[in-house]
């Protein structure tokens, strides 16, 4: 492999306070990497049913097999981005692969689909998942105090935020057909992941010290989930992960069931991601003023108070459900902006009696589980979900009978909330310090 841009430019050194600059070099990678992980969930399923002709079950056992293998290596992957000196090597290692597997996985050929399928899931999710990790681990160490560190998990989620709704919007600008339209996207990602990778690279400063970790793998990835502090950090993750995917797998049978609205499940998408972009500087400025595990609490009420609301909703309630998507993507902002920075802090806490700049080396494994659960989450909510639709009886397209939905939309993801906010609240003290 040629020599890496991160390899043959040596950036400057890490100055005692990041400039906005920095800030926004560091975050501009997250907007490919969001764009790459869109079309995966929302796409590649109706493309090789269509395009190419794979039956839906052989297809959801490839994507699911695919899905929990990428899943499984994340720690691993983590693991090994601590035991390289230079994350952003890792970094320039993956990003081509991503960019071929991007290509050939938004182009099923007519024949051995199937394979072709798998192999390239596997590589783009390879790839993405090194990416990720090594990316999120580098943010921690860039920041030498939780405020940077929470800036810099701001720029990153922001940037992503943006790539979502990119993703979203530009396979249907670029032509009314799917097919077409997703290999025009596959087209211009590559460029567009080379542009704010090489940004990303060549801009941010070097982090602090990290000498790489020495010594048994398996060791490493134990001694992380050892840690109180990340345990009790990782159940609030998942119990607000969960509360947050269920409405997010169910939000177009509820605009088309519920409201009657379908023709305007586009626009309360956008309003979500819009207002989670617009709100992370206000999420950023409270956490400042009164820490992030409290601005996160009131994200969360925020979010438990949009979604009684949206209990009381009923056909062409457009504006009211607009307050909805309003209220709890400005929930998201803090959701996906505060857990990952104090993560970061946990992850660079010093030795207990020290104030001096951590060189504590494992955010790759901290960071290699989180990605896990994160993913899991999502598996968890639409394993939960569906299956309970159908046990109330609902069924897609059936206007008057909505009960099932409404309540599994609703009020299920309130209870997820609800013990999320508690033992957040319990914990409050050791998860904001870190101790």
């Amino acid at each position: 492999m040629s020599r890496s841009p991160a390899s043959a430019v040596v950036p400057a050194a890490l100055p005692a306070a990041l400039p906005r600059s920095a800030l926004l070099a560091y975050g501009a990678l997250g907007l490919p990497l969001a764009m790459a992980a869109l079309p995966v969930y929302v796409h590649v399923p109706r493309l090789y049913a269509e395009a190419a002709g794979m039956s839906l079950s052989l297809l959801g056992a490839l994507l699911l097999g695919a899905r929990l293998l990428d899943a499984g290596i994340d720690p691993l992957l983590g693991a090994w981005s601590d035991r390289s000196r230079r994350r952003q090597r890792l970094i320039v290692f993956a990003l081509p692969g991503l960019a071929i597997g991007m290509l050939a996985l938004l182009n099923p050929p007519s024949t051995a689909a199937p394979l072709w399928l798998l192999a390239s899931l596997l590589l783009t999710y390879f790839a993405f998942s090194l990416a990720s990790v090594a990316y999120q681990a580098w943010g921690a160490e860039l920041g030498s105090n939780t405020g940077e560190r929470t800036r810099l998990t701001a720029s990153r989620e922001g940037f992503g935020l943006l790539g979502v709704i990119v993703a979203a919007a530009l396979p249907g600008l670029l032509s009314s057909d799917l097919a077409q339209g997703l290999s025009g996207f596959a087209k211009l990602f590559p460029l567009l992941l080379l542009l704010l990778a090489s940004w990303t690279l060549l801009a941010t400063p070097a982090a602090a010290c990290r000498p790489p970790v020495r010594g048994s793998l398996l060791v490493d990835l134990g001694s992380v989930l050892g840690d109180r502090r990340f345990r009790h950090l990782l159940l609030v993750f998942v119990l607000n992960g969960i509360a947050a995917a269920l409405p997010a797998t169910l939000v177009l049978f509820f605009v088309a069931d519920v409201l009657q609205a379908d023709a305007w499940s586009g626009a309360f998408l956008a309003l979500y991601f819009a207002s989670a972009v617009a709100f992370l500087p206000f999420w950023v400025g409270l956490a400042r003023r009164f820490g992030r595990v409290r601005s996160w609490l009131l994200s969360m009420l925020v979010a438990v108070a949009s979604f009684v609301w949206a209990a009381g909703l009923g056909a062409g309630d457009l504006w009211p459900f607009a307050l909805v998507c309003l209220l709890s993507g400005a929930a998201l902002g803090a959701d996906l902006t505060m857990p990952p920075a104090l993560l970061a802090d946990i992850s660079e806490q010093p030795s207990e009696g020290r104030g001096e700049r951590p060189c504590r080396a494992q955010a790759g494994a901290y960071f290699g589980w989180w990605n896990l659960v994160a993913k899991l989450n999502l598996a968890l909510a639409a394993g939960l979900s569906l299956p309970l639709l159908d046990l109330v009886g609902y069924r897609p397209g059936t206007a008057g009978d909505t009960a099932g939905l409404v309540a599994v939309y609703c009020l299920l993801p309130l209870a997820f909330k609800g013990g999320a906010a508690l033992l957040a609240w319990r914990w409050r003290d050791s998860l904001e310090t870190g101790r």
